[in-house]
C-alpha cells in the first residue's frame, strides 16, 4: 500500500457519522489539489472497517456503481440530509469546509 493511501486512509477513518467529505477535499487535505482521483483510486481498496460510504463527490453526488444505494442507505441511517435531486446537502453534512 503506498503512504498515499495510508493518508487518504487517516482521514476517512476520521469522518464523523452524519459528515461527509468530497474526494478532492481530501486531496487538498493531503497537498494534492488535483489529486480527487488518486483519491478515488485508494477508495477502492479501502480496508474493512472504515466509513468508506462517507466519501462523495464534490457537488454531494453519490458514486459507488453496484454499491451506491447502499452507500446513500448507510449515509441516510447516519442521518445525512439530501437534497430533492438525491444528492448529499454539502452545505450542510460537509465535515471539513
Amino acid at each position: 500500500m503506498s503512504s498515499f493511501s495510508q493518508q487518504v486512509f487517516d482521514i476517512v477513518a476520521q469522518i464523523p457519522r452524519g459528515k461527509v467529505i468530497s474526494y478532492g477535499q481530501i486531496a487538498r487535505l493531503l497537498g494534492h489539489p488535483r489529486g480527487a482521483r488518486q483519491v478515488g483510486w485508494a477508495m477502492r481498496n479501502c480496508p474493512d472497517g472504515l466509513p468508506w460510504q462517507r466519501v462523495v463527490m464534490a457537488d454531494g453526488s453519490i458514486t459507488g456503481g453496484d454499491f451506491a444505494e447502499l452507500r446513500r442507505e448507510k449515509l441516510a441511517s447516519e442521518g445525512v440530509e439530501f437534497l430533492p435531486d438525491g444528492r448529499v446537502n454539502m452545505s450542510v453534512c460537509r465535515w471539513i469546509v
